[in-house]
C-alpha cells in the first residue's frame, strides 16, 4: 500500500513538473515550431547547382551535401512517366503514352507531361479519393442497419471536381465547414457540407441527446484531424496527455457545432439536375405510376395505427429525449429543438409496419389488437404485389441532396464540459474558441449570426482557412508530399503534436506551405512544383553509402519505392485488360463480388437495405473504384485485403501489409483472372501472333519496359511447360480451356497454346513489379 501511495506521490510531482516545464513561458522559443506563424525561408546555398530544378531541390540538396552523399542520377523516362502517371492518376501511362514521352527530346518534355496529368479528370478523381479517406466517406451509414446514404456520391462528385477545377483549398475548407452558412444559395456549396454530414450514424438509437453529443463530437475531431493534423479528441475526456489543450478547449471547440443538423431530403434546385438525376425522377415515376393504387392502400392501413404506432415510438426514447418529445412546442428550449428535428428525421413508416406486425402477431402483448391481424394480412399481401414491380424501381441514384444547416440563428443549444467525456454529466457550459495551443488566444473570430444560422461555423471555417493560421496550410503541404514520397516531412501525417514525430526538413515543409498560400491556396501548383523538381526524378535504385548514413532514406537521395494502393491494383488492372470505363461522376455502382459466368453477374443479399444487388449495366463493373459503392458492414472483397481505408474514423495514411491473402486475392479470383483473359486478347490484338511482340506488350503495358533476358528466357519456359501442363488436363476431356477473351483474329488460333497464354499473363499481373511504383 506504501509503495503504490509513494508510486502515486512521484507520478504526481513529474505530472506536475511537466506541466510546469510546459508553462514556463521564460523558456527560449524552439527552433521550429508546428504552432508558430508559417515564414517562407531562405533558400538554402549547395554546391550542386546545375541539380536544383526548383527551390525544393535546394532544401533537399544542402542536407544531403552536409552527409557527404549525393542524390541518385535521374530514373530513365519510361520509369519516370509509369511514376508519375500512377502518382497523379492512379492508373498506367499507355504503351502510346509511354513511347512519345521517351521519344520526345524537346526541353520542356516533363512539363508538358505534368500538366497533361494535371489537366486531366483522372486529377481529381485520384485527389478525391485521398481526400474522402479522411472525410470517412461511405455510401451507407454503419451501425447494425448500415443504411444506404443516396445521396452521398453527390459530396464525392463535388470533391473531384474540386480537384480538377482547381477550386482554392481555403475556399474548399470555408465550403465544407460552413457552404450553407457562406453560400446559402450556392447548391455546391451545401453539398459540400456533406464533409460534415458522413459520420457513422445509428438512427434507431434511443438516446437523441447522447446521439446530438456524438455526431458533434466526430465532426470536431474530424476538422482537427483532417486541417490541423491534431489529436484533439484525446481532450475529450481528459486534458490532453502530450500537446497543451484542455478539456474546456475541446468542448470550446465542440461548440462551433451545437446548433447543426442534416437534412438528407433537401430538393434538388430546379435546372440543376444532372443526367443522373433526370433518368432516376423519369424511373422513379414511371415506378411510382405503376403502383399508386397499392401504395395508397397500405397507407391507408397504415394511417388506422399510426397515431398509436407513432406514440408507441416515442415512448420508447430514453427519459431526457421523451422530455423534449412530449413537451408543448411553445416551450421547446434550443435543445428541444434540435432534439424533435432528430426523431422526425429518423422517424419512417417502417415502424409504423413493424408496430402493425407485432401488434397483430404479439398476443402477449398488451397492446394486441386482434383488429389488427387482417389488417396485417391485408398488408402483407399487398406488399408482395408491390414486389412484383421491383423491376421498375430507379437501380441508384436519388432525388435530393444531404446539406448542413441551422435549426435556428441566435437561440443555440448550449455546449458543456463533461465530466470524463460523459454525456449525461455536464459541467459548466463554453462558448466557441480555439485552443491556445493553434494560436487561438490570438485568433479575432467573430461570430455574427445570419437570418437562418449562428454564423459558428463560419467563424471556425475563415479561421482555419485564413492565410496567417499556422497548421493548416502546413498541414496539407505535408500531405501532398507524403502522396510522392510514402511518407511526409513529418512522416506522423496525423499528429502534429508533441506525439508525432519532429520534420526531417522543417525548412523545406515551410518552404512549401508558404509558396501554397501565396500562390492562392493552388493545389495543382503544389502538386506542379513537386513533381517537377530534380528530388522527385531520382531514380529508386538501392544505394550502399545511402543506406550505411541514412537507412530510412529520410534524407531522400533514393527515390522511395511504394506499392500501389488497393483501389490503384483494381484500377490498373482493369486499364490494362482494356475494361475500364472511363466514365466521372454518378450514383455509386455495384460490380460484381463473385465470378460472373453466367454474364449477369452474381450477387450477394445480406439483409434488406444492406443489399449488394449487382449492377445490371455491365459498364458499371468496370468503373473506376472511386465509383464503387462503399458499404460500412461490408468492404468490396477484391479490395479489401489491400488495405483499403476505413470509412468510419478519417483516414489519414494507407498501410501497407504483406499476407498470403493478398496474393490468394489476386490468384484464385475468378474476377481478377477474367481480367487476365481480357489482357491476353487485347496482347494478341496489339502484338499479333509472334511471341516475343507478345511478351514485350505485356511488359510494356503492366511495367513501362521490356522485358530483360533471363525474365524473357523464363517466360519462354513457363509458355513451354504450361502447355504442356494443358495439353494433359485437357485429355481427360474434364478440363475446362480459358482462353484469352475479345480476340479479333482467331486465324491459326492454337486453344492450348492461348490457355498457357492467359496463364502467363494472369502470373506477371500478380507480381511485385505491377504492384509497386518505382
Amino acid at each position: 500500500m506504501k509503495k503504490t501511495l509513494y508510486l502515486a506521490i512521484l507520478l504526481g510531482v513529474s505530472a506536475l513538473a511537466a506541466n510546469a516545464a510546459d508553462d514556463d513561458k521564460s523558456k527560449p522559443a524552439k527552433a521550429w515550431s508546428a504552432y508558430q506563424p508559417v515564414k517562407d525561408p531562405a533558400i538554402p546555398a549547395v554546391k550542386q547547382k546545375a541539380w536544383v530544378r526548383n527551390p525544393i531541390d535546394a532544401f533537399v540538396l544542402a542536407p544531403i551535401e552536409a552527409k557527404g552523399l549525393k542524390p541518385s542520377p535521374e530514373a530513365d523516362r519510361a520509369t519516370f512517366i509509369r511514376r508519375a502517371t500512377l502518382d497523379a492518376w492512379g492508373l498506367l501511362p499507355t504503351p502510346e503514352e509511354i513511347k512519345a514521352f521517351v521519344n520526345d527530346k524537346s526541353s520542356n518534355a516533363h512539363e508538358k507531361l505534368v500538366d497533361r496529368l494535371l489537366a486531366s479528370h483522372h486529377f481529381g478523381e485520384r485527389q478525391a479519393r485521398r481526400w474522402l479517406d479522411l472525410a470517412r466517406y461511405a455510401d451507407s451509414s454503419g451501425f447494425q442497419n448500415d443504411n444506404t446514404r443516396p445521396n452521398n456520391w453527390r459530396y464525392r462528385d463535388y470533391v473531384i471536381n474540386a480537384f480538377n477545377s482547381d477550386k482554392p483549398f481555403n475556399r474548399f475548407i470555408q465550403e465544407q465547414v460552413a457552404g450553407d452558412e457562406l453560400w446559402p444559395d450556392n447548391q455546391e456549396a451545401r453539398i459540400a457540407t456533406g464533409y460534415l454530414a458522413g459520420y457513422p450514424d445509428n438512427a434507431n438509437s434511443r438516446d437523441l441527446v447522447q446521439r446530438k453529443y456524438q455526431i458533434e463530437t466526430d465532426m470536431t475531431d474530424l476538422v482537427g484531424e483532417t486541417f490541423l493534423s491534431a489529436t484533439i479528441g484525446c481532450a475529450r475526456c481528459h486534458n490532453h496527455k502530450q500537446d497543451r489543450v484542455s478539456q474546456k478547449e475541446y468542448f470550446q471547440l465542440q461548440a462551433f457545432f451545437a446548433n447543426t443538423a442534416f437534412n438528407e431530403k433537401t430538393p434538388l434546385a430546379k435546372g440543376t439536375e444532372t443526367e443522373f438525376d433526370k433518368e432516376y425522377q423519369r424511373q422513379q415515376a414511371i415506378y411510382q405510376d405503376a403502383t399508386k393504387d397499392i401504395r395508397a392502400k397500405q397507407k391507408a392501413i397504415l394511417d388506422t395505427v399510426r397515431e398509436a404506432g407513432r406514440q408507441y415510438y416515442n415512448e420508447r426514447y430514453l427519459t431526457d429525449s421523451r422530455d423534449a418529445i412530449f413537451k408543448p412546442e411553445a416551450e421547446w428550449t434550443a435543445l428541444d429543438k434540435w432534439v424533435n428535428w432528430r426523431k422526425q428525421a429518423v422517424a419512417s413508416d417502417n415502424e409504423i409496419v413493424s408496430y402493425l406486425k407485432n401488434t397483430a402477431e404479439e398476443k402477449e402483448r398488451a397492446d394486441h389488437n386482434p383488429d389488427n391481424v387482417e389488417k396485417w394480412k391485408q398488408y402483407q399481401a399487398l406488399t408482395e404485389q408491390l414486389k412484383q414491380f421491383d423491376k421498375l424501381k430507379p437501380a441508384k441514384g436519388s432525388a435530393q441532396l444531404t446539406a448542413a444547416f441551422e435549426l435556428t440563428n441566435t437561440d443555440v443549444p448550449p455546449t458543456h464540459v463533461r465530466f470524463g467525456g460523459i454525456h449525461e454529466r455536464p459541467l459548466e457550459a463554453v462558448e466557441p474558441g480555439i485552443p491556445a495551443l493553434w494560436g487561438g488566444k490570438d485568433a479575432k473570430l467573430t461570430i455574427t449570426p445570419t437570418d437562418k444560422s449562428s454564423g459558428r461555423r463560419t467563424a471556425l471555417a475563415k479561421w482555419l482557412s485564413s492565410d496567417s493560421n499556422p497548421l493548416t496550410a502546413r498541414v496539407y503541404a505535408n500531405r501532398v508530399w507524403s502522396q510522392y514520397f510514402d511518407k511526409g516531412i513529418i512522416s506522423t501525417v496525423a499528429d502534429f503534436g508533441r506525439a508525432g514525430q519532429k520534420p526531417t526538413n522543417p525548412e523545406l515543409l515551410d518552404h512549401l506551405a508558404s509558396d501554397f498560400v501565396a500562390d492562392g491556396w493552388s493545389v495543382k501548383k503544389l502538386h506542379r512544383e513537386i513533381m517537377l523538381s530534380s528530388t522527385y526524378r531520382q531514380a529508386s535504385n538501392e544505394r550502399a553509402d545511402v543506406l550505411k548514413v541514412d537507412p530510412e532514406n529520410k534524407l531522400l537521395a533514393v527515390y522511395p519505392r511504394k506499392r500501389m494502393e488497393a483501389e490503384v491494383i483494381r484500377d490498373s488492372l482493369l486499364y490494362a485488360s482494356g475494361l475500364l470505363v472511363d466514365k466521372v461522376g454518378g450514383p455509386s455502382v455495384f460490380p460484381p463480388i463473385l465470378h460472373s459466368g453466367d454474364g449477369v453477374g452474381k450477387s450477394r443479399d445480406f439483409a434488406g437495405n444492406r443489399a449488394w444487388a449487382v449492377s445490371e449495366n455491365k459498364e458499371d463493373w468496370y468503373r473506376r473504384s472511386i465509383y464503387v459503392f462503399t458499404r460500412r458492414s461490408f468492404p468490396y472483397p477484391i479490395t479489401q485485403n489491400f488495405d483499403p481505408a476505413n470509412p468510419n474514423n478519417p483516414h489519414h495514411k494507407r498501410d501497407v501489409t504483406t499476407t498470403p491473402l493478398q496474393a490468394l486475392t489476386l490468384f484464385n479470383s475468378e474476377i481478377v483472372f477474367d481480367w487476365s483473359q481480357a489482357l491476353a486478347g487485347r496482347v494478341i490484338n496489339e502484338a499479333g501472333q509472334n511471341e516475343d511482340a507478345q511478351l514485350n506488350r505485356v511488359y510494356q503495358i503492366l511495367f513501362a519496359r521490356l522485358p530483360n533476358p533471363t525474365e524473357r528466357t523464363v517466360l519462354k519456359t513457363f509458355l513451354a511447360e504450361q502447355q504442356i501442363a494443358i495439353r494433359n488436363k485437357a485429355a481427360s476431356g474434364k478440363f475446362e480451356v480459358a482462353v484469352p477473351a475479345g480476340i479479333k483474329d482467331t486465324k491459326g488460333f492454337d486453344p492450348v497454346r492461348s490457355a498457357a497464354f492467359v496463364d502467363l499473363v494472369h502470373a506477371v499481373a500478380n507480381s511485385n513489379d505491377f504492384a509497386y511504383r518505382f
